[in-house]
C-alpha cells in the first residue's frame, strides 16, 4: 500500500516539474547567457590595464558583448533561445587569430625634413609595412564563454530539478 502511495506522489511531483519546465529553462538560459557574456568580456582585450594592440584603448570590442548579445530568452514551443553576439567587424580576428602580412602602402613615406612618418595619397612613393609577428594568436573568447554557458546550464538545471523534486 505504501509503495502505491509513494509512486503516486512521485507521479504528481513529475507532473508539477513538467509544468514548471518552460519557466525553469528560460531562467536557466538567461542566467547562463549572462554568465557567458561576463566570461567573454573578461577574456576580451584589454586585460588588466594592457594597452597593447590596435583597438585595445577604446574597449569597444569588450563593450559590444553586453550590447549585442540577447540575454532575454525567446521561447518558441520547446525551444529556448538566447544569443552571444559581438557585431564589431574585427571580433572574429581577435577571437580566432589572424595573419599579419607585410604589404606596400602607396603614399606613406618618412618626411626627410622632420623624420616623421607621413601619408600623402598623391605622393609617388610608398613604404612596405608590417610586423615582426607573422601570426597573432586568437583570444578564443567565444570558446571560453561557451564553456561557462554549458557549466552554468548544468549547475542551474541540477539545482532547479532538485528543488522541483523535493
Amino acid at each position: 500500500m505504501s509503495y502505491t502511495v509513494t509512486l503516486q506522489q512521485r507521479i504528481q511531483q513529475l507532473k508539477k516539474a513538467q509544468a514548471d519546465l518552460p519557466r525553469v529553462l528560460a531562467k536557466t538560459a538567461r542566467t547562463a547567457t549572462m554568465r557567458a557574456v561576463e566570461a567573454a568580456i573578461e577574456a576580451t582585450p584589454p586585460k588588466m590595464n594592457s594597452l597593447r594592440g590596435t583597438h585595445t584603448r577604446t574597449g569597444e570590442l569588450k563593450q559590444h558583448w553586453a550590447t549585442d548579445s540577447v540575454t532575454e530568452p525567446r521561447v518558441a514551443g520547446a525551444a529556448v533561445q538566447t544569443e552571444l553576439n559581438n557585431n564589431k567587424d574585427y571580433a572574429s580576428y581577435v577571437d580566432q587569430g589572424h595573419r599579419m602580412d607585410r604589404h606596400f602602402v602607396p603614399g606613406l613615406y618618412i618626411n626627410p625634413e622632420s623624420g616623421l612618418l607621413e601619408y600623402d595619397p598623391t605622393a609617388k612613393v610608398g613604404l612596405v609595412v608590417g610586423t615582426k609577428t607573422r601570426y597573432v594568436k586568437g583570444e578564443f573568447m567565444v570558446d571560453k564563454a561557451k564553456e561557462v554557458y554549458e557549466r552554468t546550464v548544468q549547475e542551474e538545471l541540477d539545482k532547479e530539478i532538485g528543488r522541483l523534486m523535493e
